[in-house]
């Protein structure tokens, strides 16, 4: 039978249309500008690598220390929504003024503070999940978010990337195109918000207090204490923190490590064109198969396959390995952050899921921290980037090993 989305669904779907669209020029444009500034200031492969590493773990600990605040404050009768606008904002103008920052230093300040408002829009982005949708439907939705995500994000990355390439026979300079590129991306994210804003209704809350922001502290306290309880979902988190540890350093660091290995960028860029292009159907395939073999199987099958991916990381030294690598990754990039998504959506009270979704992105983004800081120091003391990335393997084993843990211990609770 043929999946059909309801309006809403479709709108919710869109917005992950646009803000994958600043995800694709973080891994690719980002660093490719970032190490002309950093090359011009006389810094190193491996710093311009740690650097870069660095502040995308400030990114993820800032999101990670307001996250579960701002979720239960969301949480909150008709709360969500305007939070999430706010973050959207900071992201969508920080997007556009990192275009017309010249020092390097400035770029990776300006940048964090994107970062992190887009970080912070998911997590309620994330959390309308349960708002759009049914628990039955979250798979296929959280799966078409993200595949269509992947896809239409091509079309302003095709757009900045001629812009960028083209620069030399449009008269432009590398400043001015990267302008361009950048508020090309601000704007297809801004739209894409829209639909989604102007229908959005807040179908699961708490009511409205006097004192919010101290109550939805007292709720968070409460959060905390019921997790703690609930084997099935802190086993859940906990796994989740290794894996996608893992998976999020990959998506951060990619272009940064090709450049740092002395790679082409132009070749770079397309093979993380082709990642997006391949992940498209995947998920779609994927998410079809969860119906059939379960979620929690394709997610086994997602993280063993990550494993792979790091240990193979290792030998990875010429444009071809590169290109294999992005192959393998969009294969299973999309499926594993979907379904993900929609089974922790499907074990958590629909009223708290901002304050859930906070945590999940504690557990989720925040942990890239370690991921990303963990390549960065790792590849500045062997001086050795290779080892430094392969390294997340470490990660992969031990949250496929708890995932699974976490699956019986849900299965018991149900009875299957």
């Amino acid at each position: 039978m043929k999946f059909k989305m309801a309006a809403l669904e479709k709108k919710w779907v869109l917005y992950d249309v646009g803000n994958s669209a600043f995800v694709m020029l973080v891994a690719t444009i980002f660093p490719i500008y970032f190490n002309h500034l950093a090359d011009q200031a006389g810094i190193s492969s491996v710093n311009y690598l740690a650097y870069w590493g660095y502040a995308t773990s400030i990114c993820t600990l800032l999101v990670a220390i307001l996250g579960p605040t701002l979720g239960a404050v969301a949480d909150t009768k008709n709360y969500k929504k305007v939070i999430f606008s706010v973050c959207l904002g900071v992201g969508v103008i920080g997007c556009v003024v990192m275009g017309f920052i010249s020092s390097w230093i400035w770029f990776l300040g300006i940048f964090i503070l994107a970062k992190t408002g887009y970080s912070s829009s998911l997590i309620f982005y994330d959390a309308m999940l349960t708002d759009v949708t049914e628990p039955e439907r979250m798979d296929i939705v959280s799966s078409q978010g993200f595949a269509w995500g992947y896809i239409g994000s091509c079309i302003p990355f095709v757009a900045s990337l001629g812009v960028v390439l083209g620069a030399g026979k449009l008269g432009l300079g590398m400043q001015t195109s990267m302008a361009i590129a950048f508020l090309i991306t601000a704007v297809w994210w801004l739209l894409s918000a829209f639909p989604l804003l102007r229908s959005y209704k807040q179908k699961y809350f708490v009511e409205t207090t006097e004192h919010i922001v101290k109550n939805s502290f007292s709720r968070l306290g409460h959060t905390f204490k019921d997790i703690a309880k609930e084997k099935h979902i802190l086993i859940f988190l906990i796994a989740f923190f290794f894996y996608i540890d893992g998976v999020y350093t990959v998506i951060d660091m990619a272009t940064a490590y090709g450049q740092a290995l002395g790679l082409d960028s132009t070749g770079l860029l397309l093979a993380l064109l082709l990642t997006q292009i391949v992940a498209f159907p995947c998920v779609l395939i994927f998410s079809r198969l969860s119906k059939k073999i379960s979620s929690t199987t394709i997610i086994t099958i997602c993280i063993a396959a990550y494993l792979g991916i790091a240990i193979y990381a290792y030998w990875l030294d010429t444009q071809l390995d590169f290109w294999i690598l992005a192959v393998l990754v969009g294969m299973f990039q999309g499926t594993i952050q979907a379904l993900s998504r929609s089974y922790f959506a499907k074990i958590i009270p629909a009223e708290k899921s901002g304050e859930y979704f906070g945590i999940y992105d504690i557990c989720g983004k925040g942990a890239s921290i370690f991921g990303t800081a963990f390549v960065s120091v790792l590849s500045q003391l062997t001086g050795n980037v290779n080892i430094g990335v392969s390294a997340l393997s470490v990660m992969f084993l031990v949250g496929l090993l708890l995932f699974r843990k976490a699956v019986k211990a849900n299965g018991q609770l149900t009875g299957n």
